[in-house]
């Protein structure tokens, strides 16, 4: 979820140095050291992890942000096979664009307060938040970059009802430009259960569910406004992930993963079987990006580089 703007990055980068730092020090304590895993960071950087493409697959630049500069995510994206680097400041897009990537859902500024925390749900932000959106979206259309996130903000003791309604009206003002630009705004739902972490989980958040969501969207009316599916906020608070897609399938606009429990890395110590759930976007012909949204516990290269290759199916 989460084009990072400068504050934003530098908040995240400093919510994930101690995830750093604690996966070195385990590397240390287990004896691998590391030297061993910049050894293993080498060896894996010259597989291509991608080998059928037909998942177009994205970096989440906020995750890799605290390992990697953008030269080097850059780096790494082409090596692997990804297509796109995502939720970045626009101050990196000329230099996305010129490496041939894409940046396949750009992020709103909303300093000093991180994107989701203020949003359309509530009228005191209402300006605000719209001069932030138009702002992103015409940031990505000069540089032909097609996707912006938005949130519903949080509840702030507006009952649900009301913060959908207040949702669509604040969405009815800025879809238009987006329309015009030739965007489209992606919802994200959120999962509100998960207290452990500020970027694991968002107690508070009113978009905590698929169909409240989606409800929105359809409301809105407009095929510029579509859904981010986050598999992982969806596993937690909805589950039924494949039988979601199949009945979201025309507002599905972007689709990120993670771990779950943990939003770490795609592998067996969590729960998602992300093949089958790949091959149910194949089916419904979702042809948008699928974002790797996790928080890195152990070699970030290694961890991308086996999610990759587990997305393409």
């Amino acid at each position: 979820m989460n084009q990072t703007t400068e504050h934003e990055g530098s908040s995240r980068r400093g919510m994930l140095r101690q995830t750093a730092a604690g996966a070195v020090a385990a590397a240390i304590g287990t004896g691998t050291g590391v030297s061993a895993m910049a050894q293993g960071q080498a060896s894996s950087s010259a597989e291509r992890a991608v080998k059928n493409g037909r998942i177009k697959q994205s970096i989440v630049y906020w995750c890799f942000e605290p390992y990697w500069d953008m030269p080097r995510a850059i780096q790494v994206a082409k090596q692997l096979g990804c297509v796109s680097i995502e939720l970045m400041a626009p101050k990196f897009f000329p230099l996305i664009k010129e490496a041939g990537l894409s940046c396949a859902i750009g992020t709103i500024d909303m300093s000093p307060d991180r994107p989701f925390t203020k949003g359309f749900n509530n009228p005191k932000y209402r300006e605000r938040v719209i001069k932030a959106t138009r702002e992103a979206i015409d940031a990505c259309a000069e540089h032909g970059f097609k996707k912006v996130i938005c949130f519903t903000g949080m509840r702030e003791d507006i009952p649900d009802d009301v913060g959908a309604t207040n949702c669509v009206e604040g969405f009815k003002q800025v879809v238009g430009h987006a329309e015009k630009k030739g965007v489209t705004l992606c919802l994200e739902m959120l999962n509100s259960r998960v207290s452990s972490h500020p970027m694991k989980g968002h107690p508070g958040y009113q978009g905590d569910h698929t169909e409240y969501c989606v409800d929105i969207i359809k409301r809105v009316g407009s095929p510029h406004l579509k859904l981010l599916f986050d598999i992982y906020h969806v596993q937690i608070m909805d589950g039924d992930v494949i039988s979601r897609i199949r009945q979201h399938k025309d507002v599905i606009g972007h689709v990120h993963t993670a771990g779950n429990p943990g939003r770490g890395e795609l592998d067996d110590k969590q729960e998602i079987n992300y093949r089958p759930i790949m091959e149910a976007l194949l089916e419904i012909g979702y042809d948008g990006h699928v974002g790797q949204e996790f928080i890195p516990t152990r070699d970030p290269l290694e961890g991308l580089r086996q999610a990759v290759s587990l997305c393409d199916v």
